[in-house]
């Protein structure tokens, strides 16, 4: 029997521990003892500043001994926890004394071992928080990358299931305290672990946001750009990142697949090109498309509606803009950080309306078409008009742009992005436009650019909707409201119902309706109401038109216009037929036995529902009736309006009951899809794709409410939309290339011309046909005969006349 102890290396110790931990506590202390040795020796040559080359540090191999017994011993502390008790605190505390001074592999096995303790609850996040964070100030990149996403996971971790607030306190606390040191790198470092756990939605509250916001006045300048660039990235941040780097691969890829676009002229194929069949496989298709489009559109609506920024959350947003503006005025850093401040300024004052008048002036002496980032600079401008601000601060802002951008002898883009400029504005404070400008600016609707024309347009159309009287008889179309004006400076209008009730109210009488499609149809209303006949003295129809007090139960016509009521008997037939629906009366004087109820209506009144438009007037004219039958017609309406008033009176005063006006939460749901399904309705019907809709040939304007304006934040790149730029020359190159990629190879044009895809023609045919032997020794004589004569005629050329033969 061999009695030669086992000699084992660490992970197979490190197995068998596991495995029993009570029959290998002598192996324990004995590597721990070692452990404790080497830290000590390390911990003194970090004290003396021991730098020489005979020094322990410069021995790898006791470095790695260290390394790999502090990795093992910190595997096996949740089976030894009595014995290993200070192991956790000697990590910490060794690389508090000498980070800086060990090795950048042992500094990180000592990371990783403290890390893996943290990750198995054997020591607190709070206590170490600190350490991590001036590990990242080292210099060491793998050590910053671990530590980091090391506190980023342990926050997130710890919030996974609940919100633990006296912890993320604490927590918030270490990191605020390093934020507000003038030592730039744990500054830095705290910054970007704050807008990171921001980001991710894990400490997604008031305290950070405002702590990101402070860090814009911070001493150090590389801080307040971080935080600037932060504050104004955010709404990209949020579009095209996730919380994980395999979750933002999952959206980068699905970010670049391609939109569904749908073009008139597919409208007009699925119902006029093809087969039956085809077309129906095209509507299909169509309706499928339709179906996405409002899904996309509802999800856009949602995520306008759910805007966020950390500027939302400011306490003090009105000395937080004035505060910043201060430092921009003593600001002499370069053009690029002046503009982000000026854009961070906007924004604010934009988001929470603020007034701070000095803010435009400034903004005046930059307004000039050859500026650097113009259009940036002038979307800032554009954020930071809303209702609030005197038009008279902005006004000499205003008519600067008007004069620097749209002139004669200006250029295309400028004069195009002026305008766009000027309909933003205007949008916001409309009561800076005055009709000789407005008049001015809309004969550029007949500009060649397609840019210039396309920007006068869109100013003229939101002219239409907030205020045609300041345009031109023939440039206000048919407005919506001809009388609408803009509202006066410090006009509040106070809302006496809730937002989206009549969407509500509709949607339940659009569904009552379809209950009731095979039933009778009577509308509810006053006596007099339904005293009222129309009849015509050619038609002799009858036509009762009662009034609910909504315009949604009226009777429309097919083409979607009310019906005209007139009292004169000396109606035209024709006009009747094509401008209003017919409802025929029709009675049946049928009496019911019933003992129960002996007051039975006699008449029955049927709806015979719209006709079609074109067999209305043809059938007009063949439903005529003498004038014998005018008065028995006219006796039997009035019948059955007497109990059509008494059928009146029992649904009303069953309809009578009182409500107590409270809506539930499910209300408050059908409210949001109702108005997220109206605004897919409206995208489909401004671009052609509802053929049905009521207002399928209505291009009106929507004007969007003061709160969606001040959070919807301005994209420059939409001040030059259609503006052609001029491409460089290797975009040119680029795009010759590109071009040849599907031609062919170059040939004459004769040559392709020649060129035959079929068969051959009857010239080529006649050169390959067979001819008989006689006709090809006829041929070859006559050739030999034609090439003698040929060169007899060459050999014999004119030298002039001899002198011997004269």
């Amino acid at each position: 029997m061999n009695s030669t102890p086992e000699r084992l290396s660490l992970p197979l110790l490190q197995s068998k521990m596991k495995c029993d931990p009570e029959g290998y506590e002598c192996e324990l202390v004995l590597l721990y003892n070692q452990f404790k040795s080497s830290m000590e020796l390390f911990k003194q040559q970090a004290s003396l500043h021991f730098t020489s080359v005979g020094g322990i540090g410069s021995d790898p191999s006791v470095a790695k001994d260290l390394s790999d017994r502090a990795m093992f011993l910190a595997h096996v502390t949740p089976f030894y926890s009595k014995h290993l008790v200070e192991f956790p605190k000697q990590l910490a505390d060794l690389l508090n004394s000498s980070s800086k001074s060990l090795p950048s592999g042992l500094r990180c096995h000592i990371a990783q071992a403290l890390i893996l303790l943290m990750n198995r609850k054997m020591v607190d996040i709070e206590e170490n928080l600190a350490l991590f964070m001036e590990l990242q100030t080292l210099g060491d990149r793998t050590l910053r990358k671990l530590a980091f996403s090391h506190v980023i996971h342990s926050i997130k971790r710890m919030n996974q299931k609940h919100k633990n607030e006296a912890k993320n306190r604490a927590l918030q606390k270490i990191l605020f305290a390093l934020l507000q040191q003038e030592d730039e790198a744990k500054a830095k470092r705290s910054l970007i672990t704050l807008c990171e756990l921001h980001r991710r939605k894990v400490w997604f509250d008031e305290r950070t946001a405002n702590a990101i916001c402070t860090a814009c006045f911070h001493s150090s300048p590389r801080i307040m750009i971080a935080a600037l660039s932060f504050l104004l990235d955010y709404e990209k941040i949020e579009d095209g990142e996730d919380d994980s780097d395999e979750e933002s691969g999952e959206d980068d890829v699905s970010s670049q697949s391609p939109h569904v676009v749908l073009s008139k002229e597919l409208v007009y194929k699925a119902h006029n090109k093809g087969t039956s069949s085809s077309k129906k496989k095209k509507k299909a298709k169509l309706q499928r498309v339709m179906r996405s489009m409002k899904r996309q559109q509802r999800v856009s609506s949602d995520r306008n509606n759910s805007y966020y920024s950390p500027l939302n959350h400011l306490k003090d947003a009105q000395g937080f803009a004035e505060k910043l503006f201060s430092r921009l005025h003593a600001c002499h850093e370069r053009f690029e950080v002046k503009m982000m401040m000026l854009k961070v300024i906007a924004r604010t004052v934009g988001l929470h309306r603020l007034i701070l008048l000095s803010f435009y002036p400034y903004l005046q002496k930059y307004v000039q078409p050859h500026q650097r980032d113009i259009t940036s600079l002038l979307a800032a401008a554009v954020q930071a008009c809303h209702d609030v601000v005197p038009p008279d601060a902005v006004e000499p802002l205003f008519k600067q742009i008007v004069n620097q951008f749209v002139h004669d002898r200006s250029r295309t883009e400028a004069i195009a992005v002026g305008l766009n400029v000027v309909r933003e504005i205007c949008l916001r404070m409309p009561l800076l436009m005055t009709e000789d400008l407005l008049q001015d600016l809309a004969l550029y609707k007949k500009s060649h650019e397609k840019a210039i024309s396309v920007a006068a347009r869109s100013l003229i159309g939101l002219f239409r909707e907030i205020c045609p009287s300041l345009l031109v008889k023939k440039d206000r179309g048919r407005p919506t409201d001809p009388k609408a004006k803009p509202k006066a400076y410090g006009e509040v209008s106070v809302a006496s119902d809730i937002p989206g009730i009549e969407l509500l109210q509709d949607d339940d009488g659009v569904n009552s309706d379809d209950d009731d499609d095979d039933c009778e149809t009577i509308a509810t209303g006053s006596d007099d109401d339904l005293e009222q006949v129309v009849d015509s003295s050619d038609d002799g129809d009858n036509q009762i038109y009662s009034d609910s007090g909504t315009d949604d139960e009226d009777e429309l016509t097919e083409d979607g216009s009310a019906p005209k009521v007139d009292s004169d008997e000396g109606t035209d037939d024709d006009e009747n037929a094509n401008d209003s629906s017919e409802l025929e009366l029709e009675t049946d004087e049928e009496a019911e036995d019933s003992g129960d109820e002996p007051d039975a209506m006699s008449d029955e009144i049927v709806e015979t529902g719209s006709v079609d438009a074109r067999t209305t007037s043809r059938d007009s004219k063949l439903k005529k009736r003498k004038h014998s039958d005018f008065d028995q017609q006219f006796l039997t309406a009035n019948s059955s309006l007497r109990a059509l008033k008494k059928l009146a009176s029992t649904v009303e005063g069953k309809s009578s009951e009182p409500t107590d006006g409270i809506l539930s939460n499910e209300d408050f749901r059908r409210i949001k899809e109702l108005k997220a399904k109206k605004d897919a309705k409206s995208a489909l019907t401004q671009h052609g794709l509802l053929r049905n809709a009521p207002d399928a040939k209505s291009t009106a304007f929507k004007v969007p409410s003061t709160d969606e304006l001040s959070t919807k934040r301005m994209d420059p790149s939409k001040l030059e939309v259609h503006i052609r730029r001029r491409m460089s020359k290797e975009e040119k190159l680029a795009l010759v290339k590109a071009g040849r990629e599907d031609r062919g190879k170059y040939q004459a044009r004769a040559a392709v011309k020649q060129k035959k895809t079929g068969g051959l023609s009857n010239r080529q045919k006649e050169h390959k046909k067979a001819m008989p032997l006689a006709a090809k020794r006829s041929r070859v004589a006559k050739s030999r005969v034609d090439k003698r004569k040929k060169d007899q005629r060459s050999g014999k050329q004119f030298r002039g006349k001899k002198a011997w033969k004269q």
